[in-house]
Parts: structure tokens; sequence; C-alpha cells
């Protein structure tokens, strides 16, 4: 009973002070990663909540480089509120949730409105497809490939 006892106590133990820190601790990432020296812009156009409007992202098709130009800036330059949200939920290990509306604070709603904008950077190589909630039509992708400099 009490080697029974004391496996237990070990493994809490383990469990505690070896393994859920390691689970929870954030993964490194490189400095240029996580701050690039280049950002991209993406606009929002006017008249972008226009079905019938061909251009809404632009550009809508993005490549993005890790360490070099990984992060991206949305530019609203249209009058009507707009998101910028994964299609699939993606969450980056370091930046958070890709989705507009999931960063929210004192200045900023969830919402790019018009003459704002919202910047995420990517930490991992991937292609990334987004839409706008409100217009679901507006679509773009970012493409981030890793820096073989």
């Amino acid at each position: 009973m009490t080697a029974f006892i004391v496996a237990v106590a070990v493994s809490l133990a383990y469990y505690q002070y070896v393994y859920v820190p390691e689970a929870n601790r954030t993964p490194y990432v490189p400095p240029e990663v996580r701050n690039p020296e280049q950002t991209i812009p993406v606009t929002i156009v006017k008249d972008a909540g226009l079905e019938s409007n061909p251009k809404n992202y632009v550009p809508n098709d993005v490549r993005a480089v890790l360490g070099l130009s990984n992060k991206v800036t949305w530019i609203n330059q249209d009058p009507n509120f707009h998101t910028v949200t994964s299609d699939d939920g993606y969450v980056d290990a370091i930046s958070g949730k890709f989705d507009s509306q999931a960063h929210l604070d004192e200045t900023f709603n969830g919402f790019i409105a018009g003459g704002g904008s919202w910047s995420f950077t990517f930490t991992k190589a991937g292609d990334y497809a987004y839409h706008c909630v409100p217009h679901p039509f507006m679509q773009g992708v970012i493409r981030v490939v890793e820096n073989f400099a």
C-alpha cells in the first residue's frame, strides 16, 4: 500500500511540476519572426461590401515570408465596418486567433472601421484563407512561406 501511495504522489508531482508547465509553455519563435522587417498592406477598398464589386481585399492573394514580411495590416478605405476572420479558425501560437473580432481592447471592437486598420503577425508557414463576417463574399488568402535566405 505504501508503494502505491508513493507512486501516486510521484505521478501527481510529475504531472503538476513537469508536464503541465511544459504543455502550457509558449513555443520559441525567433525575434525576426515576431517582429518582421516589413509589413504587407492589404487594402479594403471603397464599396468592398457590395457583392457586385469584384475587388474587396487588394491584394486578395498575398505571399509573406517568415522573418521578413509575415506581418499583414488590413487598411479599411470603405466607410462600412469589415472583419478579417479565418475560414478554419486558425490560432497562431504567439499572435492568437486569426480573427479581428477575437482581439478586442478599449480602442478596437473587432470590426475594422472606415479609416481604421488591423494587423496580424503569422509565425508559422501555411496558407490562411479568410473572409469578412458581414460580407462573406469578401475573401482572401495569406500564403506564408519559409525564409530560405
